[in-house]
């Protein structure tokens, strides 16, 4: 259906949807908000047939033209730019950390693709895996506890399974906080977000240090934690 048939609200800016999908795109369509479609060119005939609103783009490789895309979806009013596919999320972070004037959202959104491919091929090769998602603020933290307890089928009064903070600039167990009730979220600091959380896992603790070189793993060092409160 053609886009025109949704009343939309004129306070509210566009969503950018980075990459094509019809389905989002007729998600989209009975949102409040104005969208435009950012995909490849064979996309623009069939955008143009019905009616949608749309801006040719290459996303093969990411390259100084990041800055100008940005910029032209800022002056059409885009508030926010969403990655249907892993391949476009390097592209929403690059766009969105001009539109909404933080850097620090580019590194935010790679660290958050590297970890969700990390952990479906964990998955698929027989690893368990937790859940992971991103928290700006306190009510995020209290949000994602309730739902991970939820979707293990605990009932009230049931101890809770905790979660896992972890802070975005920092590496191994630094800026690594447990939280197991929502009281305990009052005591994060303000600074540390925003922060990634994690689903617990029980079982045998390691610290896996390793790098790429020419294309295979090499394992430097690989440790136990031999105590918890997640100090080697």
């Amino acid at each position: 259906s053609a886009v025109t048939e949704q009343n939309y609200n004129p306070d509210k800016g566009y969503v950018a949807l980075l990459g094509w999908s019809l389905n989002a795109v007729e998600a989209a369509d009975k949102f409040d908000r104005r969208y435009v479609v950012v995909a490849p060119d064979w996309a623009e005939p069939y955008c143009q047939e019905h009616n949608i609103p749309y801006v040719p783009w290459n996303f093969e490789r990411l390259n100084d033209r990041s800055f100008e895309i940005a910029q032209t979806l800022k002056d059409m009013g885009v508030d926010v730019a969403i990655p249907l596919f892993e391949e476009t999320v390097e592209w929403a972070g690059a766009i969105n950390s001009v539109l909404m004037a933080n850097p620090r959202l580019f590194g935010q959104a790679m660290l958050l693709r590297d970890k969700a491919l990390m952990k479906r091929r964990a998955q698929l090769g027989g690893i368990r895996v937790g859940i992971f998602e991103e928290a700006h603020d306190r009510e995020d933290v209290v949000r994602f506890l309730k739902r991970v307890n939820q979707t293990l089928l605990k009932l009230d009064g049931d101890p809770n399974d905790p979660i896992h903070l972890k802070a975005f600039d920092k590496a191994g167990c630094l800026g690594h906080r447990v939280i197991r009730t929502p009281d305990e979220v009052d005591t994060i600091p303000d600074e540390e977000f925003p922060v990634l959380m994690e689903s617990h896992l029980d079982g045998w603790e390691f610290a896996v240090e390793a790098w790429i070189h020419n294309g295979k793993i090499c394992f430097l060092n690989i440790s136990e934690y031999v105590t918890l409160g997640y100090s080697v």
